[in-house]
């Protein structure tokens, strides 16, 4: 006997995975994730008896359901199903899964389309914070086709704008968790932000490498890895994030001087596999980093005069990735006012996802 559960699966940005309504799930945690792991096949490198895609970025939960905030339309939990662990994380937030909460929400009628265009006010309950994605919905339904474009997914599609509302500090309790714009681990210098998501940024040279390498160079790399993930460890406690060993965040972002007219280049560690492009909040953090005179980031990143830093491109392996931003630096005091960015989604199956019923009856 199994277990029939309905889902959708979905890219959302740079990632894909599965999304649920709240209801359809256990609403016990624990049983919840073990329904989780079963449905995307983990722990398996391959997730062969599951949905997973067998990396990180390919096995991602969106569970979505009516708000409990009283300026949002629905709540959305993201969920880490990690690959090759019987583990689900659920302390860091999603923004490229975050793409797909907008469409997925209208299309399961949480949200009633507003004509043309429908605004969806999403609590992300990960961290308590809130995000506007502007979904087009022409004669009120939801529109995927157009000619928007992210770099790390092929083709175009129509554009989701996606503010974020007062996201700093939302994991950390402080946007510079350390209070510092610079600290010192293990010998290198390094800046330890929370603008949507914790982020440990750092040098590429001062780890001994260029920051150019492709993410498989970075991953053969055995000591480079080491002397990321010693930083990662030391850093989590100064970022109020507790023993970070089994976590998934912060993520290490190394960065080096833009090669392609961009702010900054960036290879980010997710933690522990190397990022094919960069996370939503990753580059929003990453970004904000870029703006703060004394940071890690500073010596190596160039702002275009024309542009300013109210609108700063991210390089990552992939291609860029452009960050709004609205920053103000008042006596050392750094206030984010607001951050914006585009993505895209696309609904690739809708339908039901079935784990065996020793796992859960669905009772």
């Amino acid at each position: 006997m199994q277990t029939a559960i309905p889902c959708t699966a979905m890219r959302g940005g740079t990632s894909k995975g599965l999304y649920f309504l709240g209801r359809d799930l256990p609403a016990d945690a624990a049983t919840r994730d073990a329904v989780l792991l079963a449905a995307m096949g983990s722990p398996d490198v391959r997730q062969i008896d599951g949905m997973g895609g067998a990396h990180p970025l390919t096995s991602k939960i969106a569970v979505v359901g009516p708000s409990t905030h009283p300026d949002a339309d629905v709540d959305y939990l993201f969920l880490q199903v990690v690959v090759d662990e019987p583990r689900v994380d659920a302390q860091q937030n999603c923004g490229n899964m975050l793409a797909g909460v907008g469409p997925f929400a209208i299309e399961r009628g949480l949200v009633k389309a507003t004509g043309d265009l429908t605004r969806v006010r999403i609590h992300m309950l990960n961290t308590k914070s809130l995000a506007v994605a502007a979904v087009q919905t022409p004669g009120g339904v939801v529109n995927y086709q157009g000619e928007a474009r992210i770099d790390g997914v092929p083709g175009t599609h129509a554009p989701i704008p996606i503010d974020f509302l007062d996201v700093a500090g939302s994991s950390c309790g402080a946007l510079l968790p350390t209070g510092n714009a610079v600290d010192v681990i293990d010998g290198v210098e390094v800046t330890m932000i929370d603008n949507g998501m914790p982020v440990v940024v750092m040098r590429a040279a001062d780890l001994g490498i260029t920051g150019y390498e492709t993410p498989d160079e970075m991953e053969a790399n055995a000591e480079l890895r080491a002397k990321v993930e010693a930083i990662r460890l030391k850093a989590g406690p100064m970022m109020n994030l507790g023993d970070v060993t089994k976590k998934t965040t912060p993520k290490m972002t190394l960065v080096a001087a833009p090669r392609n007219g961009g702010a900054v280049s960036t290879r980010t560690f997710i933690p522990h596999r190397v990022h094919e492009a960069i996370g939503v909040f990753g580059a929003v953090s990453v970004a904000t980093a870029c703006v703060l005179p004394a940071s890690a980031a500073a010596p190596v990143v160039v702002i275009d005069p024309a542009k300013g830093t109210a609108e700063l491109e991210v390089e990552h392996p992939t291609g860029f990735f452009t960050v709004a931003m609205e920053v103000k630096i008042d006596n050392g005091v750094v206030k984010v006012d607001r951050s914006a960015l585009l993505r895209t989604a696309r609904k690739l199956m809708s339908g039901e996802v079935y784990v065996p019923a020793s796992v859960w009856s669905g009772q």
